[in-house]
């Protein structure tokens, strides 16, 4: 599988940079965008490639992709600085891995580049609302769970208290979710209006076209809480494990091997659960 080179004078600077926590400014040959810690620095060709441990410590930073559009898991604050639940995640593994939270590249991704970006390893890990499935496992690996989302149902109308209170109403989703068989099976009587957005689905929502919304309980927790006349419904329709995705291979087996302890050590501690509160997870 092709990697990425990063010419010696970039790794310089980046390593620069993060211990300082500056932005060095790099020539026009390295321009594209990217961040460390809370920095915006560009570079044309990818900042950084995926390593095995050793090569991650010579370095001094991992390398993560991460949502930046997608309270309350990752998104960008009236300053423009990455917060959320996973960007905590993210600077604790590299406190972890490396004694400092900040020795952290932050790389904002599509949801359909987040498989890819370590599948063509142009970073170490994925913590970007990525869901466990048998058909991605054959691609990467996962860590243990950091935590379990699904799919939800959010609503304005005080009447409906449960998902039976639905049938014969309209409920919006996006076209193609995982959410339109679920919805079919348990409610088959409703009427489904398919969406593009969450955006759309809420002017669909303000517009009386439908009753209530499914989507993923993580951004819909994110949601009430900017809409706050709007409120999730107790009952989830599914429930499926957040992981860190990292890529397959025997190089990377130490890599896996801390992300997974400090995980499981994260979940006995009780740290996970208390930062998902803290969001409003």
């Amino acid at each position: 599988m092709k990697r990425h080179r990063l010419s010696r004078r970039f790794r310089q600077t980046v390593r620069l940079g993060v211990s300082l926590g500056l932005v060095i400014g790099l020539s026009s040959i390295e321009a594209h965008s990217f961040v460390v810690g809370s920095f915006i620095v560009r570079s044309i060709a990818p900042p950084v490639a995926a390593a095995p441990l050793s090569e991650i410590r010579d370095r001094g930073y991992l390398s993560i992709a991460v949502k930046d559009n997608l309270p309350p898991l990752g998104f960008r604050d009236e300053t423009g600085q990455l917060q959320g639940f996973e960007i905590d995640i993210a600077r604790r593994l590299a406190e972890e891995i490396l004694g400092d939270a900040e020795a952290v590249v932050l790389i904002p991704v599509s949801n359909r580049d987040r498989i890819s970006s370590v599948l063509e390893n142009e970073v170490d890990l994925a913590i970007a609302q990525v869901t466990q499935t048998p058909s991605r496992e054959r691609l990467v690996s996962f860590s243990l769970p950091y935590y379990l989302d699904g799919t939800a149902l959010v609503t304005r109308h005080p009447e409906i208290h449960q998902l039976s209170d639905l049938r014969d109403r309209s409920v919006a989703l996006l076209n193609g979710s995982s959410a339109v068989p679920l919805l079919r099976y348990r409610l088959p009587t409703a009427q489904l209006l398919g969406v593009e957005s969450y955006q759309d689905a809420l002017q669909q929502l303000e517009a009386g076209n439908a009753t209530a919304f499914a989507g993923d309980r993580s951004v819909l927790s994110g949601w009430v809480q900017d809409y706050p006349h709007y409120r999730l419904l107790s009952e989830v329709l599914s429930t499926e494990p957040l992981g860190v995705v990292m890529p397959k291979g025997l190089q990377y087996d130490e890599l896996r091997q801390q992300v997974n302890a400090a995980i499981a050590r994260w979940r006995a501690e009780g740290w996970l659960t208390e930062r998902a509160a803290i969001w409003g997870l």
